[in-house]
């Protein structure tokens, strides 16, 4: 594989640039091909840290690959954007994005391989068309590339940060002020490696801007939060609401178990059985002719019926000046 760094990537770690590509699926196979010299930039062996510069031809020999082992599945899928080169799909709760340890089935490059024959060249055959991911429990919208020539050109926008995109969360209690934005680097728990921390000093800049659009209960008990990451780390949304106080409801991993007293409101809260946290908007150009196209995906059943009981629980009162619905 060949390619040309462009200005937008000046400075971009050698391994970030081609995992943001696409062209490789993780850090860790960068570095195995560097390893082994089969990465080289302008003719040259580099490391993996290597500052790229724009105008620079970046090359990489990839060794034969194992075939694909994703058996193709027969799941139904909620379409909500489908032409030659792209499909946008309203993932359900408890699906994985692709195969990962622990969830080697039942996943949504399985439901597509079974409707499409996603043919091509692709860098990773366990994720063709994957460019970017939701958690297994997140529901919403995901934008998959039907060809290996729309996945790097996606890529690319993911990378450089232009695609706008829009959650709805249900958080427990609610932040005092009506908006907001969550400035705190995000980095893997170095104990608990299954878990990301937000703390200053981390290596990888987050942020999340949050405005509150309802709150339940006086003194509030939980409120629908929309959230606009502006990054894409992992668990981001999830990590930065905890930070401020004001976990996801059902998310147990970074909110742990509730000690609060189980009235009516919190055993609501306690009783969701995952985080709530919905992929509701997203906005991107086309890659084939770059005009802007944006995709909305309407709250899950689990979400709405969740904000009718707390709405007939208890009054709610606005976010801000305009009281509004997710």
């Amino acid at each position: 594989m060949r390619t040309e760094v462009g200005p937008e990537e000046a400075g971009l770690r050698l391994d970030r640039l081609l995992a943001a590509r696409g062209f490789l699926p993780t850090r860790s196979r960068v570095a195995a091909l560097v390893r082994a010299g089969l990465v080289r930039v302008d003719g040259v062996p580099r490391k993996a840290s290597h500052p790229v510069v724009p105008g620079e031809i970046v090359e990489v020999e990839l060794p034969p690959e194992e075939p694909s082992r994703v058996v193709p599945e027969a799941i139904p899928l909620s379409i909500l954007h489908e032409d030659a080169s792209l499909v946008a799909v309203d993932k359900p709760a408890g699906m994985a994005t692709h195969p990962a340890p622990g969830a080697r089935t039942g996943t949504l490059v399985a439901a597509l391989l079974h409707r499409w024959s996603l043919g091509g060249d692709w860098p990773d055959p366990q994720r063709p068309g994957i460019v970017h991911r939701l958690d297994k429990d997140t529901t919403g919208v995901i934008v998959v590339a039907k060809t290996p020539r729309a996945m790097h050109a996606l890529a690319r926008q993911f990378a450089a940060r232009t695609v706008e995109k829009e959650y709805a969360a249900i958080v427990r209690g609610a932040p005092r002020e009506d908006a907001g934005t969550i400035d705190l680097a995000i980095g893997r728990d170095p104990v608990a490696r299954h878990r990301m921390q937000a703390r200053v000093g981390q290596r990888r800049p987050a942020v999340t801007d949050w405005r509150v659009l309802e709150r339940f209960g006086d003194p509030p008990t939980a409120a629908l939060v929309r959230a606009t990451p502006h990054t894409g780390r992992t668990h981001q949304i999830r990590v930065h609401l905890a930070s401020i106080g004001h976990p996801l409801v059902g998310d147990t991993l970074y909110a742990g178990e509730s000690r609060a007293p189980a009235d009516g409101l919190r055993r609501l809260l306690d009783d969701f059985p995952r985080q709530a946290l919905h992929a509701r908007r997203l906005r991107l150009r086309h890659p084939d002719d770059g005009r802007w196209i944006e995709i909305e995906a309407p709250l899950p059943a689990d979400m709405e019926a969740l904000l009718r009981r707390l709405r007939a629980s208890a009054v709610p009162r606005a976010g801000g000046s305009t009281p509004a619905r997710a």
